[in-house]
């Protein structure tokens, strides 16, 4: 089994910061990418940002400039740094890796328990 556990949420005023961690943990043989996703009131799952493993980032237009995603691969965790924040960032944010699975060598996809943001204006 996979575990991700997010940290960092909150709640914080429009312009201000919140650094999101996630930390995985398990039967993992190797990681390819980590990365965020947020789901606001009543909308769908939206990428936010991704980070493979040699450092490769992507970003969606709402993140780009404001937004940081960081890995520390010995601790396989990921951050994101978030900065300026806005009240339409205002979600829960999902922590997303993929990798392959110790022993099977299977592929796998896990997600975290999410984390809320609230930004007010």
């Amino acid at each position: 089994q996979v575990h991700l556990v997010e940290s960092g949420g909150g709640l914080v005023q429009a312009g201000g910061s919140l650094r999101l961690s996630c930390a995985a943990s398990g039967s993992i043989f190797r990681i390819n990418a980590m990365g965020w996703y947020r789901q606001g009131p009543g909308k769908q799952r939206e990428l936010v940002a991704t980070i493979t493993t040699r450092g490769i980032t992507n970003y969606a237009d709402s993140a780009k400039g404001r937004f940081t995603i960081s890995r520390d691969n010995a601790k396989s965790t990921v951050y994101l740094q978030m900065n300026s924040l806005k009240p339409e960032d205002t979600a829960v944010y999902y922590c997303n890796l993929r990798g392959v699975l110790a022993g099977t060598l299977n592929d796998f996809e896990s997600w975290g328990q999410g984390t809320q943001v609230t930004v007010s204006s």
